[in-house]
């Protein structure tokens, strides 16, 4: 891999991984209604989910979904059946006390990583990102790389996210500043389907 395409990868990570999608949005709305630390093994789930799910597209399942495209279809209707889900049931958490939230939990580490394999987002991000950026001449090490790449630009990105829930949760824990955040988030992760699913 050239100089000039390790920059462009880097770029396209960064772009990818910073830009609102499922996992930011819910990890956003974790840490304002659980808080940082209760939301860290959710972080861990969606990096290493994602970083599992890219290095199996690049090691082949790529060329099954080329092969098969309803494949896709299906993880794209799966993915946007458990988004409605997790939407409603953001929608309707209401009250936070003593620094957790009363109604639920966050997603667990293996929840998290489990839903990278029906995340809309996921797939397009790694489909685009082994068809653009794996080098043929050195195939697995171009595979390790680009997953090893978007794994470690996913922390940070996470973290901004994270970060800023965090930082918003005493403001929205007045009056019904929460209800109408969680409605409002929950309206978010809805229409972040759009894109995806068009």
């Amino acid at each position: 891999m050239t100089h000039e395409t390790l920059l462009a990868l880097i770029g396209f990570a960064i772009a990818a991984s910073l830009t609102p999608g499922p996992n930011n949005f819910m990890v956003f709305t974790s840490t304002v209604n659980f808080g940082l630390l209760r939301t860290i093994p959710h972080m861990a789930g969606v990096v290493i989910g994602f970083v599992l799910l890219m290095a199996s597209i690049g090691a082949g399942l790529g060329a099954v979904i080329s092969a098969f495209p309803k494949l896709l279809i299906v993880a794209k209707v799966a993915g946007a059946a458990y988004l409605l889900w997790i939407a409603w049931k953001i929608a309707n958490t209401r009250q936070m006390s003593s620094g957790r939230a009363v109604s639920g939990r966050p997603l667990t580490f293996l929840q998290a990583a489990a839903f990278q394999w029906v995340n809309p987002k996921a797939w397009i991000m790694s489909l685009t990102a082994m068809s653009v950026y794996t080098d043929p001449e050195h195939y697995v090490l171009s595979v390790a790389l680009v997953s090893g790449i978007f794994g470690v630009v996913s922390v940070p990105s996470l973290s901004i996210w994270g970060g800023f829930g965090a930082g918003l949760r005493d403001w929205l824990s007045a009056g019904s500043r929460l209800k109408w955040f969680n409605i409002g988030m929950a309206v978010l992760l809805v229409a972040s389907l759009w894109p995806m699913l068009a």
